[in-house]
């Protein structure tokens, strides 16, 4: 889970200062106010961990990838190249590291910080410097030096109080790192004490392949989809996998834990869908079947109500297929792992936003995931309001941030949330002034009476 992020200089955040993960985090603000570039700094991360290329510094997008920047100039905080970007994440382990019963690390390590400095020479990105940090010690790569017959970049090792043999006749420096966060293979064949390093990378990719991410804008339903048998990593940037995903959790009998008086209990994924969707009032079942035997073509059907007949997802309101991708996402990710939403409201009317909150916070609790959602929707924040005072979820589960923009620079404020829900820094106009519509309203109201009287 992670548990602390940290950018600077990345697009329009100078310094974003050390922002406290939580189960569920919420980040809310109006538009343009840098609350999605929070998202991206994880998105470009992950697509980087992801990327064939060692020696790409950054994978800054493509066509292809979560998210495309262009360049290194174009992500930088007001494009100033002379500018350093400057990356930290922290994050609690799934399994722990364990080294055995060393002087360095006499008990396991549950939680680990990375850092990274990246700044652009010769219009390229180049690692300044990066580190992983536990509660014991330091350990990372430095540039120190550029070689002028190669002309390559050379770099030292950072390892604190930690005593690094170097083999006898090894004097060379290191090469550049493995894209922004790994040590180079020659690490361990300079030094005869180091070979652990590489469980820290390994727990940094861990990380990474444990994050999944639904966009925005989820595609339009279809009159059918194809499934082969294969099993989807999630539901697609915009959704287009979640039948399939639904289709591979029924094979496999994948099923969603729930807390039951005290008790777990586990139903089909399924299920749990269908529930959410019949508490929500949107459907009242659904089937989801091959339009004919042998074939892998399959119909997503709906009924509305228990009397009425049974139609295609395509022939329903346009909620259902808006709100499908974000439920099977958040019960077909494994636990452990971490959901990132961005806007999973969108398109859908005022109750069944409230009720997402209750999908998230059931997630959280009952399957062990983290969600971080960018949202815009002030129903889901009441209504998590609300859980946290009938103490359904703690107010220290859920870390909730305003976003807002001056001067070209974006600014944050945790918002500060009681055991009972009550939000004591309360942005002016958060969600729009509704209150002062009312009374503006009243006040017409009353002047046109009483003209008319």
């Amino acid at each position: 889970m992670i548990t602390e992020l940290r950018a600077r200089n990345f697009k329009s955040w100078q310094d974003t200062g050390p922002l406290r993960f939580a189960p569920l985090t919420g980040l809310f603000g109006a538009n343009s106010s840098g609350k999605t570039s929070i998202l991206q700094v994880l998105l470009m991360l992950m697509q980087t961990v992801e990327s064939p290329d060692r020696n790409r510094v950054l994978h800054f997008g493509d066509d292809r990838s979560f998210v495309d920047f262009g360049t290194f100039h174009d992500l930088l905080y007001t494009h100033n190249t002379d500018l350093t970007l400057e990356l930290d994440v922290s994050w609690k382990l799934t399994k722990p590291l364990s080294f055995g019963r060393t002087s360095l690390f006499p008990k396991n390590i549950n939680d680990l910080t990375f850092h990274t400095e990246i700044h652009e020479e010769n219009d390229r990105p180049l690692v300044e410097r990066f580190h992983y940090t536990t509660d014991r010690d330091e350990f990372g790569m430095e540039r120190v030096i550029k070689n002028k017959k190669s002309g390559r970049n050379q770099y030292e090792l950072i390892h604190g109080d930690f005593q690094a043999i170097r083999n006898p006749g090894r004097p060379w420096n290191l090469p550049p790192p493995v894209k922004c966060y790994g040590f180079p293979d020659e690490v361990s064949g300079y030094y005869q004490n180091l070979g652990f390093l590489s469980d820290f990378v390994l727990a940094f990719e861990n990380l990474f392949s444990e994050i999944t991410y639904l966009g925005p804008l989820r595609e339009y339903p279809r009159r059918s989809y194809i499934w082969s048998g294969e099993r989807p990593q999630d539901v697609g940037l915009s959704g287009e996998e979640a039948i399939p995903a639904l289709l591979a959790a029924r094979a496999e009998g994948l099923t969603s834990p729930r807390l039951v008086n005290v008790k777990r209990s586990h139903k089909p994924i399924e299920q749990r869908i269908l529930e959410w969707l019949q508490k929500m009032e949107l459907i009242d079942s659904f089937s989801l079947e091959p339009i004919a035997e042998n074939r892998k073509d399959y119909e997503f059907r709906v009924k509305k109500s228990p009397n009425s007949s049974e139609v295609l997802i395509t022939d329903v309101g346009f909620g259902v297929s808006q709100l499908l991708p974000v439920l099977v996402l958040c019960y077909y990710a494994p636990e452990n792992s971490t959901v990132i939403l961005e806007q999973p409201e969108i398109h859908l009317h005022p109750k069944v936003q409230s009720d997402l909150a209750d999908v998230l916070i059931d997630v959280v609790k009952n399957r062990n995931v983290q969600i971080i959602l960018e949202s815009h929707s002030g129903l889901l924040l009441h209504r998590l309001q609300r859980r946290i005072a009938e103490e359904q979820i703690a107010a220290e589960d859920t870390a909730l941030y305003f976003c807002q923009i001056n001067d070209g620079t974006s600014e944050i404020e945790r918002l500060k949330v009681d055991e009972y829900g009550n939000i004591s820094n309360w942005p002016q106009d958060f969600f729009g002034d509704d209150i002062g519509d009312l009374v503006e309203k009243t006040k017409v109201e009353m002047q046109r009476r009483k003209v008319m009287a």
